[in-house]
């Protein structure tokens, strides 16, 4: 069957993820300014959950307020604590009965570094915006069962091998999923369920699961999620119970909590 040149044009555009007449370069400016926007919306949650990975279980709770103050704390097997009051940080160990205070001689780059290092295990995909360079970045449209419309934002630093793609429901840029792909290996992460506020205008999600190939095999469930409550400063200062050691730690990059 003999196809015209201008159908076949316009199926091509919607192969490629692109609108007729759509600058790629202007989609990824506005996803950008989407994004900071959506940012805004969420000046504080609270989070509370389970993250099951094998045989393994881990309890967690989190909350923060903008600007940049955080509280999250890791449950059974483990009882400790991290709190960062946007001066100090500092860790609580109900397990060992010991508190500690960071000696910070950190720059705020350095500063900002582990603190983000440090906190966002306890917070999933879809709460924050995606981290992404300046270079490196492609913007394009796609269909999602979860959209109908999405888009997808892929970073591929040159000369990596690396590559992270966000799929994101257009035009709230909600958080659907995440395909990471490294020379053959291919993984993924999937929201399965959500929650949304439609005074917010937007959707988080309430179950992750996470897969390597066509095995799943970790999964994050949040049985809390409140979107901007009111949370005093107090929330996020700790201080030594009595009875515990109290010491300190250098506050310098780690591996997590």
């Amino acid at each position: 069957m003999h196809m015209p040149a201008r159908f076949l044009f316009l199926v091509l555009l919607v192969l490629t993820g692109c609108r007729r007449g759509e600058d790629p370069s202007a989609l990824l400016a506005g996803v950008r300014q989407r994004l900071a926007t959506r940012d805004g919306k969420l000046t504080s949650y609270v989070l509370a959950g389970t993250a099951t990975e094998g045989s393994q279980t881990m309890d967690f709770q989190f909350a923060y307020r903008a600007p940049l103050r955080m509280l999250g704390t890791l449950g059974a097997p483990a009882s400790r604590t991290f709190a960062w009051d946007g001066e100090r940080l500092v860790e609580r160990d109900d397990g060992a009965r010991r508190f500690f205070t960071y000696e910070d001689t950190l720059t705020p780059e350095q500063r900002m570094g582990v603190l983000t290092q440090l906190f966002s295990p306890f917070v999933p995909e879809g709460f924050r915006a995606p981290l992404l360079p300046n270079q490196g970045v492609t913007a394009r449209r796609a269909a999602h069962p979860r959209g109908p419309e999405a888009v997808e934002l892929t970073v591929k630093p040159t000369g990596s091998d690396v590559e992270v793609t966000y799929v994101l429901r257009w035009p709230a840029l909600d958080f659907l999923g995440k395909r990471m792909r490294s020379g053959e290996a291919l993984s993924e992460l999937r929201v399965e369920e959500e929650q949304c506020e439609p005074g917010l205008e937007l959707c988080v999600p309430r179950r992750l699961t996470q897969w390597a190939g066509a095995q799943q095999v970790a999964q994050t469930v949040l049985t809390r999620v409140e979107l901007n409550p009111v949370l005093p400063a107090e929330t996020f200062v700790l201080t030594a119970p009595g009875g515990y050691d109290v010491g300190s730690k250098t506050f310098a990059p780690q591996e997590g909590p």
